[in-house]
């Protein structure tokens, strides 16, 4: 394998999900200049990123099967060219409804391009290397929130709205344009595979369904990545700056860390699951328990929170992302490379449609403790954000017993491969034992203890 033309495939993949990233988000900095624009209310202006949402999770399945059936390379650039259309047509937008038709190009093209690029990891790189450069992908990629939220904002108010929005239009042709010319979806002198029938298509979908690894990373993916989306996309500022009374400059900070953590974070979770792969949904359930533990504390605090716990709220959901990222490591690893692309879309559904419902469901406990007269009828009033933010422990909880309920039955059929997974709480107390010399090889060992070497899947 071409080593040096594999970087520059993968680096090529990871510039066109930034841009993917700075043109989801780039909406998100634009509020004030679209209430003016378009004259709407905050309930339209909200439909914006809902719908976006929508399309962007609705499409995940076809798009895993298409990337499938067409490769990366034809997904990664026509998904460039949707977006580049929809910044255009938001630059030119006078009313709502034509602002949601660029919003719903953009959504098309943003869900075409990150199941692309993770398709592109197992045909080019090795087992060892894919948890790290899995997250390496998913945390380069978040720099497109600081594009999006430091040069766009500013060109945004140097050169106006169109301006600005024809710029990142721009940024998504230089993006289809590496695409076409760089990236490939097999290493030269491989075995090009043959593009699947729409029968063998149905069967992909209906394999990578079935698998129950599969439904493994759909679940941790539902259940670590939602709580970091919402707080970003949604209910994170306004419940920093309103409820909780932080300044905006402080506000913007918190938000700003956020991305900072999440990307010294990957690296780390990447290493792990590299090095422990039979103990990555663990990993995912320590996660999962630290978010509703820190939300917890906070929604509990008597009053506004204190910075420090602020900041830890944002650093623990922070860890979601890269959290969320060992859900495609699942995908990998439990099914064939030809259908990589179909499991890779079905687990990204997760995180995005309990996202949807969370953020939906937040704004509707609200608006209902509004008209009631809750809180003294203050919209963002603290004790309202609190009721309304404990909604997300019913997904925490939900997504935690069924992520179990499907580990058992990953662990019952590895079990009838030979391969047993003992228990964390066993591992540990293994490990707690007295260090001594084999008697023939004079190393030291610990007698008993289960080892984590391997990768399980189908794949390993």
């Amino acid at each position: 394998m071409d080593t040096r033309r594999a970087w520059w495939v993968w680096g090529t993949g990871v510039f066109a999900y930034l841009v993917a990233i700075t043109q989801r988000t780039s909406f998100g900095v634009a509020g004030l200049a679209a209430t003016e624009r378009f004259d709407a209310s905050a309930a339209a202006l909200s439909a914006f990123t809902v719908i976006q949402l929508i399309v962007y999770a609705g499409l995940q399945v076809p798009v895993g099967l298409l990337v499938d059936r067409f490769g990366s390379r034809v997904m990664i650039a026509g998904g460039a060219v949707l977006m580049c259309l929809g910044q255009l047509q938001l630059a030119f937008a006078a009313t709502v409804p034509g602002g949601l038709a660029g919003r719903l190009l953009v959504g098309a093209g943003d869900a075409m391009t990150f199941v692309s690029v993770m398709r592109l990891l197992p045909v080019w790189f090795g087992p060892k290397r894919i948890p790290v450069l899995t997250q390496l992908t998913g945390m380069l990629g978040m720099l497109g929130q600081i594009i999006s939220a430091v040069p766009f904002a500013a060109l945004l108010h140097l050169r106006g709205w169109t301006g600005a929005f024809l710029a990142a239009g721009a940024l998504s042709v230089l993006a289809a344009v590496l695409a076409a010319a760089l990236i490939r979806d097999v290493p030269a002198g491989a075995v090009r595979p043959v593009p699947q029938t729409l029968r063998q298509t149905g069967l992909s979908l209906s394999g990578a369904w079935k698998q129950a690894g599969t439904r493994l990373g759909l679940w941790s993916h539902f259940t670590v990545q939602f709580a970091g989306n919402v707080f970003v996309l949604a209910w994170g500022y306004p419940f920093l700056a309103s409820a909780q009374g932080l300044g905006p400059g402080t506000a913007s900070v918190l938000m700003t860390l956020f991305v900072l953590v999440a990307l010294v974070c990957g690296p780390f979770v990447g290493t792990f699951v590299s090095r422990h792969p039979m103990r990555r949904s663990s990993l995912v359930l320590l996660i999962t328990a630290a978010t509703a533990a820190v939300w917890l504390a906070v929604i509990l605090y008597p009053g506004r929170a204190p910075l420090w716990l602020l900041v830890l709220l944002v650093v623990v959901l922070a860890g979601g992302g890269p959290g969320s990222m060992i859900a495609f490591d699942f995908a990998r690893t439990f099914n064939p490379v030809s259908r990589v692309g179909t499991a890779t879309g079905i687990v990204n559904v997760g995180g995005f449609v309990a996202a949807l419902l969370v953020m939906f469901g937040i704004g509707l406990i609200l608006d209902a403790l509004l008209a009631g007269g809750f809180s003294g009828g203050q919209l963002y009033a603290l004790e309202s954000f609190k009721l309304a933010l404990s909604l997300q422990f019913v997904f925490l909880a939900g997504g935690a017993v069924a992520l179990l309920a499907t580990r058992r039955r990953v662990r019952a059929q590895l079990a009838e491969q030979g391969v047993i997974i003992q228990p964390l709480w066993k591992v540990l107390v293994s490990r707690t034992r007295t260090v001594r010399p084999d008697a023939r090889t004079g190393r030291n060992s610990r007698p008993g203890a289960p080892q984590d070497a391997g990768e399980p899947g189908a794949r390993g």
